[in-house]
């Protein structure tokens, strides 16, 4: 094959006229949009069934909106009818109203929307798309790759559109340009959050001068002079496990942190007890801040109108007391996760108490319990970091401290650890000698401090009260004894 075969664009720029050459060019930008176009006019990814159960979802249950709106934006679903559908929903979850296919319709009935989504019957159909709502993540984590996909399109044409339009002498600007288009695409999943070191250090110490002039409120009070001055308070972003044997007190160490926290410092708290009802709950509480013995509120007989006075006035203390119990049987961590975001939203939470780890489900299929309960460890820890406030995290032990002759608990000792060990920043082990030999420091109980992230562990010893539900300071005279 000669070269003949071949034109020659360049001796043919050279030699031809300037009207030629134009004529010419043009033609080339004709041919390039075309096939531009032919590169990128197709059906851009979606997929229209997640975002149908997406919607179904968050119409069967407000614990998914929650979860969904924290993943994907409105701008992630494809279908404009859809888009419409989750403002809808959002509007009516951020004035903390109810939601269903009904409530929405009338939204967006009012909004003069309702035709254009397809009517009632559509709606309906979303909520009959999906057997549950458990999946909601997983279908809007499908919608948001899409959409991430989307924009790799769009950035890569606008992109392609800056390079055919730019003189030679741009090429630079150009380039960072299209970097600018790139990182803005992985802008929702990769946050620039780093700081150079000075910045930090800077705050660090900032900090601590705040601290010192007494001018920076400590963490959320535990209640317990001793673990406070050591802890200075329960950390925002910490995961906090209180851990023991059945019976041994580790759900009224947990309240008496709620406690502390709601009733004496205003704290906004929530307890969510998979093992007691609210009932029992409130009667721990009541007995603990009255001290009227906990089996006199079980009995009418030994209520007397002295006490009746008491429980009074103790009602009135409530009016606006920060604290919340939620008992909801086999709660799931999605619920845990979308109840605290929104008690955050609405009451500033400050503290999370979990009674118990070993009761909370998954709602999936796992490998092993001791998986399920790693998993559930990583998430309370993340949680604790995305809402900067601690979780208190309770948990059973397994037999150890039993075959051992002083009894005393070990951080190994925790059940289906798996992960515990490793997220926890604080770890606190109950022990009562008195529960295994009434006479062996009667009511007297170690809390040990097996895990400190941040500071050196220790050894609390705190008095247990079991006639009202609680553990108490020392008296000083008696610590100072030795004792």
């Amino acid at each position: 094959m000669n070269s003949e075969d071949f034109p020659d664009f360049s001796r043919s720029d050279r030699a031809g006229d300037r009207q030629q050459g134009s004529r010419q060019g043009r033609s080339q930008d004709r041919s390039q949009d075309l096939s531009r176009d032919a590169l990128f006019d197709r059906v851009p990814p979606h997929d229209d069934e997640a975002e149908m159960a997406v919607l179904g979802g968050m119409l069967m249950s407000k614990d998914a909106i929650g979860e969904v709106s924290q993943l994907i934006d409105v701008s992630d679903f494809y279908q404009p009818k859809h888009q419409t559908i989750y403002e809808a929903v959002i509007t009516l979850f951020s004035a903390s109203q109810p939601v269903d296919a009904v409530l929405v319709a009338n939204v967006l009935l009012k909004d003069g929307d309702l035709d254009k989504v397809g009517g009632t019957d559509y709606l309906h159909s979303l909520v009959a798309s999906v057997p549950t709502a458990a999946n909601a993540t997983y279908y809007a984590d499908i919608v948001h790759q899409r959409a991430i996909l989307r924009n790799v399109i769009a950035a890569g044409t606008k992109i392609a559109q800056l390079g055919y339009s730019a003189e030679g002498s741009q090429a630079e600007d150009v380039v960072n340009l299209a970097q600018a288009e790139v990182y803005e695409v992985s802008a929702g999943k990769v946050r620039q959050d780093y700081q150079a070191i000075g910045p930090v250090v800077h705050d660090a110490l900032d900090q601590l001068d705040k601290l010192q002039n007494g001018d920076l409120e400590r963490g959320v009070p535990t209640g317990f002079k001793d673990i406070d001055d050591v802890t200075q308070g329960l950390q925002p972003g910490q995961m906090i496990v209180v851990a023991g044997r059945p019976a041994m007190g580790k759900s009224t160490l947990g309240i008496d942190f709620a406690r502390s926290a709601a009733l004496h410092h205003h704290h906004s708290a929530v307890v969510f007890s998979l093992e007691m009802s609210k009932t029992e709950l409130a009667q721990r509480i009541i007995s603990a801040e009255t001290n009227i013995p906990l089996v006199a509120l079980r009995r009418a007989d030994d209520i007397t109108p002295e006490r009746w006075n008491t429980l009074n006035n103790f009602w009135n203390k409530l009016d606006d007391a920060p604290l919340f119990i939620d008992d909801s049987p086999n709660m799931s961590l999605m619920e845990i996760r979308a109840k605290c975001r929104r008690l955050k939203q609405t009451d500033d939470l400050k503290l999370v108490v979990i009674d118990y780890l070993q009761l909370m489900s998954s709602g999936k299929q796992v490998e092993s319990r001791q998986q399920e309960v790693s998993e559930f460890s990583r998430a309370l820890k993340l949680l604790a970091k995305e809402l900067e406030l601690p979780v208190v995290a309770l948990s059973q032990l397994n037999r150890g401290p039993e075959m051992r002759n002083d009894r005393k608990p070990m951080l190994s000792d925790l059940r289906e650890s798996g992960s515990i060990e490793q997220d926890a920043d604080v770890v606190f082990l109950v022990h009562r000698p008195d529960f295994y030999d009434k006479e062996d420091r009667p009511g007297e109980a170690d809390i040990i401090m097996a895990k400190h992230r941040n500071g050196p562990t220790d050894t609390f010893h705190l008095a247990f009260l079991g006639a009202t539900s609680k553990f108490k300071d020392m008296p000083q005279d008696y610590q100072q004894a030795g004792v």
